[in-house]
């Protein structure tokens, strides 16, 4: 099947090996675009530099590229998933991975360890005080490096040629310029993503774990059973 993948530009680079890897094709559409914040990187760098964190929490691909080739001596390095991981390996840094796709599952994964550390976050301009308040409540100390904005491209998504289109984050969803077909496959690729996607009248018909190789393995299965039926 071929799938249109909302994407942030540049951050598809291994979008279509993965997708083959897994029997389908896919190609990126853009419904968001980013502006990188360039004092506001060079701030969290020199913190990271100066010894100000603990550790560092990566909650994307995109920050731990443009941040990773101008850290100095990080401390310890948590990184969301492993593209994430991969970013920051190109620069030299080793990081460790959450078992889960979720922010949510960063403070279960560093347990006791989190009392009294401050942990640099550096991440897009859209508010996530639940990881926040988790940190603080188990006793961390959480500053957020707010290094980019997320703007709606306001253009249509070129979806003529998909048979599904996989929305990868709710801001994708919810700031996109799209029309639904009758034989178009609606995916999420996570439970965030669907609940946005429910409560905006689009319930998708395939749920992944958060990440694309989960949701494309839930498209498998999804289309395993639709056939046996």
């Amino acid at each position: 099947m071929k799938i249109a993948v909302t994407r942030l530009a540049g951050k598809e680079k291994s979008d279509a090996t993965r997708c083959e890897k897994l029997g389908h094709s896919c190609y990126s559409v853009h419904p968001l675009r980013s502006e990188l914040y360039q004092e506001v990187i060079s701030d969290f760098a020199k913190a990271a530099g100066a010894g100000e964190f603990d550790c560092l929490f990566f909650t994307s691909a995109l920050p731990a590229k443009i941040i990773a080739p101008i850290l100095t001596n990080p401390p310890r390095v948590i990184a969301i998933g492993p593209q994430t991981a991969k970013e920051l390996e190109l620069s030299g840094i080793s990081s460790e991975i959450l078992p889960g796709f979720y922010s949510r599952d960063f403070v279960p994964y560093l347990g006791d360890w989190i009392r009294g550390k401050r942990i640099g976050i550096p991440r897009a301009d859209v508010t996530n005080d639940k990881l926040i308040s988790a940190i603080t409540d188990a006793g961390g100390i959480a500053r957020e490096f707010r290094c980019y904005g997320l703007e709606p491209t306001s253009e249509p998504l070129s979806l003529e040629k998909a048979g599904a289109i996989l929305f990868t984050s709710a801001m994708s969803y919810t700031k996109a310029v799209w029309t639904p077909r009758p034989d178009l496959l609606v995916m999420a690729i996570g439970e965030i993503t669907a609940d946005a996607m429910r409560h905006g009248g689009h319930p998708p018909s395939v749920v992944g774990d958060g990440s694309l190789e989960g949701s494309l393995a839930a498209l498998n299965q999804y289309l395993n059973q639709k056939g046996s039926a």
